[in-house]
């Protein structure tokens, strides 16, 4: 008996180590897990979510990347059309975001997608399913989204798509409505705004609603609707965060290029192979971490002037800077041939200066003297930040 009362007290001793391991090392796990938020945001400044919403059936719908700074509490939000185009090194082929989603899953994507965008990190991503997405919009109380006009349209397969028109509230059925119809003669920008609006609604609407939805018992139900890539506790906090966001100054920018058939395949080519898409998210970051916390919030004025004789750059160009969230006036000529293109700054802000040039590669800044500037005052061109005017060195992308 004595015997076996010692093999016993083995056996709980053992019992008792193995016990205390378990613990420190769940509690270690847990430490290290609960700080992820933290430890980011002290190597970082912005939070980086990329936001997905995929179909039941586990196919891309949507995703955007959202740029927070949780001092200044200005957001982007940067969509990234599913037909973007280029050649993806988890494929081994030029395909578009879309294949890259559907076949590889969320974290080759999101790697994809750094590379893209020229960003060194996207730490944070969440998968939200279209049943799922509904649900959350229903938590929300509904989505506010301006509808232009009324549509009441049949598709080919013989849905009925019907929604009121103005600023209205959708619920989750309609929301996805709003997501899934399509028209006649409507192009891919106008889809890209519906995605853009409903991702601003949803931005908006954890903004109302932060007190209902990280109540401990509602967040369970809106966390159940979200495959993120952080534990409960981070992903409470991410989101809590995220809802602080400024919602009426939230800056919207998408990925432009040309359209054209690669292997019988539409495909969106981003600007200058990529570049132009690197430094808009460059000039993005840098307004929502200016240091003297105005250019988040302040969206410049810009004027494009043809100063080449070369038809339709000023266009071309004026539709770039505002893709980039500019404020843009209408594109217009010189008044004589310009051999080099220059930003004018009618403000006296270099640091926005440059970044404007950035946008084309200009380094050619001129700013106006006190003399210009009060001569200026008054005239048409006074509620103009800076006037980019295009010279001989521009070849229709950057300068040369």
């Amino acid at each position: 008996m004595g015997k076996l009362r010692d093999e016993q007290k083995g056996i709980i001793f053992l019992v008792l180590i193995f016990l205390i391991i378990v613990g420190v090392s769940v509690f270690f796990f847990l430490s290290l897990k609960t700080d992820t938020i933290k430890d980011i945001l002290e190597s970082e400044k912005l939070v980086r979510l990329l936001l997905v919403v995929e179909e039941d059936d586990s196919n891309e719908l949507f995703s955007t990347l959202i740029i927070y700074d949780p001092n200044t509490h200005k957001a982007a939000s940067y969509h990234l059309p599913n037909y973007t185009g280029t050649i993806f090194q988890s494929l081994g082929r030029t395909d578009t975001l879309e294949a890259v989603y559907n076949e590889k899953g969320i974290n080759v994507y999101r790697k994809e997608v750094e590379t893209l965008l020229g960003i060194k990190s996207i730490p944070f991503t969440a998968v939200i399913k279209m049943q799922n997405f509904i649900k959350i919009t229903d938590m929300l109380g509904g989505m506010r989204i301006f509808i232009p006009s009324e549509i009441d349209q049949i598709d080919e397969e013989g849905n009925r798509w019907l929604l009121p028109s103005g600023a209205v509230i959708l619920d989750g059925d309609k929301i996805s409505s709003y997501l899934h119809y399509r028209i006649e003669d409507e192009d891919e920008t106008d889809i890209i705004d519906r995605y853009q609006n409903v991702t601003g609604a949803f931005l908006t609407g954890l903004h109302d609603n932060s007190f209902t939805i990280f109540n401990n018992r509602n967040f369970k139900a809106f966390a159940d609707c979200i495959d993120s890539n952080l534990v409960d506790e981070d992903e409470k906090s991410l989101f809590k965060m995220i809802s602080e966001v400024d919602s009426e100054s939230i800056i919207r920018q998408t990925i432009t290029g040309s359209l054209r058939t690669v292997e019988g395949k539409l495909m969106l080519l981003p600007l200058n192979n990529g570049d132009f898409v690197k430094t808009a998210v460059k000039q993005t970051t840098s307004m929502l971490t200016s240091e003297d916390g105005n250019a988040a919030g302040h969206v410049y004025v810009v004027r494009i002037l043809n100063g080449t004789g070369r038809q339709g750059l000023a266009g071309q160009t004026t539709q770039k800077y505002r893709d980039a969230s500019y404020n843009m006036l209408p594109a217009d000529n010189a008044d004589t041939t310009y051999e080099e293109t220059v930003v004018i700054d009618h403000i006296g802000n270099e640091a926005a200066a440059k970044n404007v040039g950035a946008l084309i590669r200009c380094s050619n800044i001129r700013t106006l003297t006190e003399e210009e500037a009060a001569e200026e005052a008054g005239s048409s061109t006074a509620s103009v930040d800076f006037t980019v005017i295009l010279g001989m060195d521009f070849n229709g992308e950057v300068v040369r």
